[in-house]
């Protein structure tokens, strides 16, 4: 004879219906339907057993008891009070009522309740002469009633209390996860997939351990059930023992220890280390889970041979001022996940769509899971160079209404430059260029847009004076760097930012960061690689650019010679102007290989194009060679220890140009530019040469706002006739 089925709805928080679905799939159940808020199926008592023991999503098992119209208290009592209470509930049993509504002319969910509770007393009076106790506490017998629109259904709770009580939580901190959610999300992260392949898991903000535990339980097939003494179902009529036992014996049996993974969970917060660490035990997975206290930038993989996924619950910020300071924490979160954890996945649970944003990595794809009524969002990030965000570091969007007053001035002058500015740049042919920079003093910083594959924004914020708070100058460049996100209508990943201050030795131009990403882009009819991540400067001069077409005007049949050549793009306009050689003089051997593959883009491959590494003002000295046309390009300032000394422009450039015009051929011409806007020309410079000031005639269109950003000078020997 078959089995006797129950009706079934299986209720989960919104957003996890497909995963309680494929719970059930494994138990061959009947009328499977997905429903807001759960599942309805009917099922056998050995599969509703099952449910209770195996789920890691579901909150409640239910078993539909009754449906009925329910217009008002008195329909609704009549209803109840005429149903065979004692085929359900035995009179010495101790029961509760709970009542959920919507849309019913019943408007109070208690009196609904109460009315509930009266039926089933008033029943077995009539019948019994005697009543069941209510216990609110963990009663023998569970019903819930809930009422849609004067439509009412009466269920027997199987699970007698939410299923996201495991019975392991003995120490929990403030709001913990819930069992089932953090089962959910390591379902979004495919962690029993995962599990199988022995990937590591860590959790960098493991707070009471519940990931930790939720992962230890999937990958050993522990049933989430196990350890729990309460069920509704004990209590109930039909509930059959020892079918109950051969479940549970079945369930013990399932476990599998022998292939676990490395599971491992990190808290800067002592508490929550002693939390975790206690409900680890309770689970008896102690010998499974490693716990240890470590701030978020000492997180990394506990063995060095661990490849897997990060899943980390951080804190969300609900409260009034926390938000900035957060924001902070994740984007250190994101760096110590592309510090140590290259090449492993990330899953991120936040309510906070500006906090996500902090994050330096660029999410693929998000879930929407409730946590409560809070709605949530768990980021999947790959911790892959191409995913990161190089220079983002803690930039948290702002939104228009919260951001200074003054940002609306900042919003109108930038619309303005651009209108005038991307005419100019269509009519000259030209990609790059320099939108913005300090119109403004309370808005610090230099905007350069480069059209490569797509639009990039170079942001460069000038240091702030001293006496301007560190918290006022970076809510500026928040609002700033949200204003552009809008202005240039771009996404946070196209934008790139860094502080530009006084540098020592080669910083102005060494490495930033170890991964290198370069973009082509045009000028002139030529190509040029760029970095915006990983360099103070990005590897063109873009206040040069009428300098470089100068020397390409007065390269041709010429040899040239260009002194701290940087990334060459003065070497490439003289080859391509038609110079009969060029030689290229660095100290940094990066730049110099930068120099050369800006050759190769542009396939000039002359053998008379030559690069040489050296000191260029020990250099300069020891050359024996002489050149028709030379670009002397120095730095401000410079004390690197490669250099023999201490070098400024201001007070070396006398002895400088006096060097480079003994290289220079009598009928020569010496370039010389510098950006030191306090420059001024030696004296005895201007009387042993013909010295022309052609700094007007070099300023390009989008550097006119401010002249004194680069000074150049064309020299040439005096001629005794």
């Amino acid at each position: 004879m078959p089995d006797t089925s129950f009706p079934l709805f299986i209720s989960c928080a919104k957003g996890q219906e497909d995963l309680i679905n494929n719970e059930l799939t494994a138990l061959e159940l009947d009328d499977v339907q997905i429903k807001m808020g759960g599942v309805s199926c009917t099922a056998t008592l050995k599969q509703s057993l099952q449910i209770c023991l195996w789920s890691r999503i579901a909150a409640r098992v239910l078993l539909s008891l009754k449906a009925f119209d329910a217009e008002d208290e008195t329909q609704l009592y009549n209803e109840l009070v005429d149903f065979p209470w004692s085929d359900v509930i035995d009179v010495t049993q101790s029961f509760a009522v709970d009542c959920k509504l919507n849309g019913s002319n019943i408007t109070h969910s208690k009196f609904a309740a109460l009315r509930t509770k009266d039926a089933i007393v008033d029943y077995f009076r009539q019948q019994q002469d005697q009543r069941p106790n209510v216990e609110t506490q963990q009663p023998e017998l569970q019903f819930s009633l809930y009422i849609n629109r004067n439509q009412a259904t009466l269920y027997l709770d199987l699970s007698g209390e939410s299923l996201h009580k495991r019975g392991y939580r003995v120490s929990g901190e403030r709001a913990p996860l819930k069992e089932n959610l953090a089962a959910a999300i390591l379902m979004r992260c495919k962690w029993p997939e995962r599990a199988r392949e022995k990937q590591a898991l860590v959790d960098p903000m493991c707070g009471s351990g519940t990931l930790l535990i939720e992962a230890a339980l999937i990958a050993s097939n522990t049933a989430p059930g196990l350890n729990r003494t309460y069920y509704g179902f004990l209590g109930w009529k039909k509930f059959d023992a020892s079918l109950w036992q051969s479940i549970l014996a079945n369930a013990k049996e399932q476990q599998d220890f022998s292939q676990m993974p490395s599971i491992t969970g990190y808290d800067n917060d002592k508490h929550a280390i002693y939390s975790s660490k206690q409900n680890i035990q309770a689970a008896q997975l102690d010998e499974y889970i490693h716990i240890e206290r470590r701030e978020i930038d000492q997180a990394s993989p506990r063995l060095a041979s661990d490849r897997g996924i990060i899943v980390v619950n951080p804190p969300y910020g609900e409260r009034i001022g926390e938000s900035e300071e957060l924001s902070e924490l994740y984007s250190q979160m994101g760096e110590q996940f592309k510090n140590q954890f290259l090449h492993w996945d990330a899953f991120v649970f936040t309510n906070s769509e500006t906090l996500g944003k902090a994050i330096p990595l660029r999410a693929y794809k998000s879930n929407s899971l409730y946590n409560g009524a809070l709605a949530c969002k768990l980021l999947h990030f790959h911790i892959e160079p191409n995913w990161f965000f190089e220079a983002s570091d803690g930039f948290r969007y702002i939104p228009l209404e919260a951001r200074d007053n003054g940002c609306q001035m900042f919003s109108n002058r930038l619309q303005k430059n651009l209108r005038h500015l991307r005419k100019w740049a269509k009519r000259e042919n030209i990609d790059c260029y320099r939108v913005y920079d300090a119109d403004m003093p309370e808005y610090a910083i230099a905007i350069d847009l480069y059209q490569s594959e797509q639009i990039l924004i170079n942001v460069q914020e000038y240091e702030a004076p001293k006496d301007i708070p560190e918290k006022v100058s970076k809510k500026r460049l928040n609002d700033a760097l949200s204003t552009i996100l809008d202005v240039f209508a771009v996404e946070k990943n196209q934008i790139y930012w860094k502080t530009r201050k006084q540098q020592k030795g080669l910083a102005q131009y060494e490495k930033q960061e170890q991964n290198v990403a370069y973009h082509i882009i045009h000028e002139s009819n030529l190509q040029f690689l760029v970095s915006l991540n990983n360099y103070l400067d990005t590897g063109i001069f873009l206040d040069h650019r009428k300098t470089r077409r100068l020397i390409a005007d007065l390269a041709y049949n010429k040899s040239f010679l260009n002194l701290f050549c940087y990334t060459g793009a003065a070497s490439v306009y003289a080859a391509q102007g038609g110079a009969t050689s060029t030689l290229s003089v660095d100290m940094s051997k990066t730049y110099l290989n930068w120099a050369k593959r800006n050759f190769s883009l542009n396939q000039l491959t002359d053998d008379n194009y030559l690069f040489e590494q050296a000191d260029c003002l020990q250099w300069i000295k020891q050359c024996e060679q002489t050149f028709d046309l030379i670009f002397l390009d120095p730095p401000s300032f410079s004390n690197s220890k490669r250099m023999d000394s201490h070098f400024s422009v201001q007070d070396n450039h006398e002895t400088l140009i006096q060097d480079c015009m003994q290289l220079l051929d009598k009928n020569g011409i010496l370039i010389f530019s510098n950006n030191y806007r306090r420059f001024k020309m030696s004296a005895l410079v201007m009387e042993s040469f013909n010295v022309e000031n052609i700094s007007n005639k070099t300023l390009p269109e989008d550097f006119k706002r401010n002249p004194n950003i680069n000074n150049c000078w064309k020299i040439t020997h005096k001629l005794v006739s």
